[in-house]
């Protein structure tokens, strides 16, 4: 986005002048005097959150006006950059200029005597890796959700991201002053499609633009928030008569719910006894850690209606690092797990570098620590690596500077200069061979060619993919060893297109993009035998390497994955190449024969063979390997797979049948239709190889009214027809070469 003013520029020009000292999300920061306050901090004290939720849920908007309460920002500002500034978080210029969040940015800030540390994370299907790598670290979460929209599509991908890493929740319901709020219709559908056991622990006084504060049905009061920014919280016992019914209502429906999974709450249920405020706010705790209970907020961050009593129950009912299990493998002992302790200073540290980003002045990386005390000038081990590193500088925010500090200890998140590593690897003292589990990494799931325009930028071209490799593990680059392009692949479309314009804007690179390429894979569908002999004579030595067996498709879970089965008997084929034939086999499953795509789904298990005493050697029992697949995969009833999206789609009610009919002709299938106040949800799963130009599309037939967002389902076979084409596509290709 341009500047439009001298203020905006010289903005601009100082936030990139301190680029390099992004931390935690927030630009332009000065550095104060190196500290050491950590001594006195209590661990109990700290709450590390994530803010996640489906795209245009006021996620952003709300981590703004938390910055704002606490005192971390002296003023509020809107995404997309309405007032020329930008939300605080969207620190990118591309995250202003498109008004969503594409880097998962983090901030450090205090709220009644609580040290917080919160992520807010993209809320868009393609920046997934940043929710992953930000719930792996974190103790606990705020899901929010659109009073309107409710449980959205990228809402189940963030839920189920939780539950992976089994992170405790509470909910917001957010923009309860838009036309059609209805929060209690959101809740049930948490209950319905998240299966969670959700529960309002407040209700809106009032909604849409009537909305006046909120009411917390625990303590029986109401909340107002006055003055011009929301800034004055007053509570009052005098519940308005017109919330009283719905409060008690909503109560007992808390205390039910509680019943249900507390022993405590339920004797007193049973016994018919009114739980006093202490005792349901302790098993709202207890249930909301042990993941039987999302307490639910509700409010709109927009017009700073319930953003402080939602930070109060961040306090509450979160958990502070040390109640929560903190697990690490040992890789000296065969991988098993230890239990990390963040109570004793000097245990042996652990780490895990999270995310990386670079600055003019080299990389910086975000650090969790969970266990033990990290210090300035200490040397710590890359568990991957074992390379040894010097700890040159280590930096948090604090109120409006960033912190140079002399020590972090176990459950806080800081962030060092001058490490190289990657996203993902644990750093220890040394005196373990502790590793951290690593994070849940999705397969890309679409591909383009890339070039530089000039030839002479070809050094800083391949400066910026590997940066970007580093960076983000969902984002590859391969060379195509038939047309010698470089592919860069990634989770869709605008994924790699942020990356395209970042190379443009940041390293000043100008690029061309091929037509997009969907990642395509082949499998078989019938087990086929193979006996295949590899035969080389030139003079001399030759090759000579004989292997019996079958191929056979991999079901369930598995089908996503190759597998290499030794069941020979003997010394027919000698235990020396046997690796070798496995080489071969993986060799020949990265192209297929059909497509070019890589294989999966197949299990290759090895019968027998024969060798011979001069000429059998590695290299011949990796070409038998290679021409044993070949063979039989012909065999196999070979077919090729294309990935499937799940489609959520919002439109006024009156484009329905188009919109629908849009679908089907993009072979998609309709999973599910429900409209509500004029305006219609559409689920449906479309091959992502029929999803091309559809944002286009949807907007001609919804007059610019409509919007969809789409996610990875699953890999199933493609048409016959569409089979045949592919394949008549790949051999042009490769008769033009």
């Amino acid at each position: 986005m341009a500047a439009t003013s001298r203020v905006q520029a010289l903005l601009n020009k100082t936030c990139q002048r301190f680029s390099q000292l992004r931390v935690l999300g927030v630009h332009c920061q000065s550095l104060s005097t190196t500290t050491s306050c950590h001594d006195t901090r209590d661990v109990n004290k700290i709450r590390n959150i994530g803010i996640s939720a489906h795209i245009d849920s006021g996620k952003t908007t709300l981590t703004e006006r938390i910055l704002f309460y606490t005192g971390r920002i002296k003023e509020m500002h809107e995404v997309r950059g309405k007032d020329e500034v930008g939300a605080t978080m969207d620190s990118m210029e591309l995250e202003r200029e498109k008004g969503i969040t594409i880097a998962s940015a983090a901030t450090y800030t205090t709220w009644r005597d609580h040290n917080i540390n919160i992520i807010d994370t993209p809320g868009h299907v393609d920046f997934t890796i940043e929710v992953e790598r930000a719930l792996r670290v974190l103790d606990g979460a705020v899901l929010v959700l659109c009073s309107v929209g409710g449980v959205q599509s990228q809402t189940l991908t963030v839920d189920r991201q939780m539950k992976r890493y089994n992170v405790p929740a509470i909910g917001f319901i957010n923009k309860c002053d838009r036309p059609g709020a209805n929060p209690f219709k959101v809740i049930e559908q948490m209950r319905s499609k998240l299966r969670h056991n959700a529960a309002a622990v407040q209700v809106p006084l009032g909604l849409e633009d009537r909305m006046e504060g909120v009411v917390d049905i625990i303590r029986r009061e109401v909340i107002y928030f006055k003055g011009p920014h929301g800034n004055d919280v007053e509570r009052s016992a005098e519940v308005p008569a017109v919330a009283k019914e719905l409060m008690e209502e909503k109560r007992e429906e808390l205390i039910s719910a509680l019943a249900e999974v507390d022993d405590e709450v339920a004797d007193l249920f049973l016994l018919g006894e009114d739980p006093d405020v202490d005792t349901i706010v302790a098993a709202v705790k207890r249930c909301t850690l042990a993941r039987t209970l999302t307490p639910v907020f509700v409010g709109t961050a927009l017009k700073n209606l319930g953003v402080q009593t939602l930070l109060d129950g961040v306090l509450e009912y979160l958990p502070s690092p040390n109640m929560v299990d903190c697990v690490a493998l040992d890789q000296a002992n065969d991988e098993k797990e230890v239990q990390l302790t963040m109570e004793e200073d000097d245990a042996p540290f652990v780490g895990l570098a999270f995310k990386l980003e670079q600055g003019q002045f080299g990389q910086l990386t975000y650090l969790r620590t969970y266990q033990g005390t990290l210090r300035k000038g200490d040397v710590i081990y890359n568990a991957k690596t074992q390379r040894k590193v010097k700890v040159p500088r280590l930096v948090r925010m604090h109120s409006d500077s960033m912190e140079d500090v002399t020590e972090v200890k176990a459950g806080e998140i800081c962030a060092m200069f001058g490490l190289d590593c990657s996203s993902g690897d644990t750093f220890t003292d040394g005196s373990s061979k502790l590793t951290m589990m690593s994070m849940f990494v999705p397969e890309p799931v679409i591909s383009l060619a890339i070039k530089p325009v000039n030839t002479a930028d070809l050094d800083v071209f391949s400066k910026a993919l590997n940066r970007f490799q580093k960076q983000d593990p969902t984002f590859r680059v391969h060379l195509d060893p038939e047309s010698k392009e470089t592919i860069m692949s990634g989770m869709g479309e605008l994924h790699l297109e942020v990356y395209k314009e970042i190379m443009e804007r940041e390293y000043k690179l100008p690029t061309v993009t091929g037509k997009p390429k969907v990642a395509f894979r082949e499998t078989i569908s019938s087990p086929a035998k193979f006996d295949y002999i590899h035969k080389k004579q030139s003079g001399g030595s030759g090759q000579y390497g004989r292997v019996i067996g079958q191929i056979e498709p991999l079901e369930g879970e598995e089908a996503a994955d190759t597998e290499f089965v030794d069941e020979t008997v003997g010394q027919n084929i000698p235990k020396n190449f046997i690796p070798a034939i496995q080489k071969g086999f993986e060799e020949a499953c990265k192209k297929g024969p059909l497509t070019g795509n890589p294989i999966e789904g197949v299990r290759f298990t090895l019968n027998d063979g024969a060798s011979h005493a001069v000429d059998s050697n590695d290299m011949a029992f990796q070409m038998a390997g290679i021409g044993a697949v070949r063979a039989a995969f012909e065999k196999a009833n070979p077919i090729v797979l294309q990935p499937v999206m799940t489609v959520e789609i919002l439109i006024p009610e009156e484009f329905q049948g188009t919109v629908i009919g849009g679908i089907n002709k993009r072979k998609g299938t309709i999973q599910d239709s429900e409209t509500d106040d004029g305006t219609t949800t559409i689920v449906a799963e479309v091959p992502l190889n029929d999803m091309f130009g559809y944002s286009s599309e949807i907007r001609s037939q919804t007059q610019g009214k409509g919007e969809f967002s789409m996610e990875y389902a699953r890999h199933e076979p493609v048409m016959p027809q569409t089979q045949q084409e592919l394949m008549k596509e790949y051999q042009e290709s490769k008769n033009k070469k």
